[in-house]
């Protein structure tokens, strides 16, 4: 999924806060930006496994 709202991808360098932009490019500074939602998951978890099924587990628990 992407994100229609990005970011300069040198605020940290250039802006003293994120700068958010719906263009490819910063409107202060003209460079490049980026996606800036984060991933949703890790393909790779090591633990997604163990947190799917403590989460199984709490959703079958009675009240």
């Amino acid at each position: 999924m992407k994100s229609d709202i990005r970011v300069c991808s040198a605020w940290r360098d250039r802006h003293d806060r994120p700068v958010y932009s719906l263009s490819e490019t910063c409107p202060e500074c003209g460079a490049a930006t980026e996606n800036s939602a984060p991933a949703p998951y890790n393909p790779e978890d090591p633990h997604g496994e163990y947190r799917r099924a403590r989460k199984r587990r709490l959703a079958e628990e009675p009240e």
